[in-house]
């Protein structure tokens, strides 16, 4: 019979084993109680900091303006008429809106309203702008004069009719107008000078870049202008 043996492993006497065991659990310790400090720092912050919603940004968008009631006329012209409205009444009936926002529906002349300015340089004032141009009363019939096609009224008295059509053509004929102007806007146009007619116009629509009363469509009109005279390019070769 083979004797068995045993074999047993004796940690020497001068192993510190207990004082290991003892530095390894304090150092356990001491490592969990300060990440549950950080955590609870942490969680406090966290649930002290105001909720701020995310949200997805949305594409910018397109750019999509109505069509004039007018026919006819230069495309180059018709597409810097609907980016004036763009900036003076980007509005879904452009045609009957006063200034300040509020619509009318008798168009059979100007309304001739003041509305009360309550922002901007000349707060305090009153407008009299209306229609998709924001013509005031004074300017409008002054241009009514000169180009309105159709005037009606009896013995020294004339009333211009206001609705889209004749809004159009008015603006229409004295943008066309050189001696107006004392430039031709629709070669202008042509030679690519959109900056040069915004700014020859802003005394008139202070909207455009130019004036006192710039707005949040302002520096979007050049971008506007390519796309309405793309626009009336395309339309002008579907009618030949």
């Amino acid at each position: 019979m083979k004797n068995s043996v045993s074999v047993r492993y004796r940690v020497p006497r001068s192993f510190p084993v207990r004082g290991v065991a003892r530095e390894v659990f304090k150092r356990l310790a001491i490592g969990g109680l300060t990440t549950i400090l950080a955590l609870s720092v942490l969680v406090d912050r966290v649930s002290n900091r105001p909720f701020v919603p995310v949200v997805e940004s949305e594409p910018p968008p397109e750019i999509s303006f109505p069509p004039l009631v007018m026919t006819g006329g230069d495309p180059q012209i018709r597409a810097l008429m609907r980016t004036i409205s763009a900036a003076e009444s980007n509005v879904g009936r452009p045609y009957h809106v006063l200034y300040g926002g509020e619509y009318i529906e008798d168009l059979s002349r100007h309304p001739d309203r003041c509305v009360r300015i309550t922002v901007g340089p000349n707060k305090g004032n009153c407008s009299t702008a209306a229609g998709r141009y924001q013509m005031l009363s004074t300017t409008w019939e002054e241009k009514s004069e000169l180009y309105h096609p159709k005037a009606e009224g009896f013995w020294l008295w004339d009333a211009y009719h206001f609705e889209p059509e004749y809004q159009d053509r008015v603006i229409y004929e004295w943008l066309s107008d050189r001696r107006a102007w004392g430039e031709d806007i629709a070669a202008l146009l042509r030679q690519g000078q959109l900056d040069k007619v915004l700014r020859l116009l802003s005394g008139t629509w202070t909207s455009l870049g130019y004036g006192i009363e710039t707005n949040e469509m302002t520096q979007n009109l050049p971008e506007i202008y390519q796309k309405m005279l793309a626009e009336e390019l395309e339309a002008l070769t579907a009618e030949e």
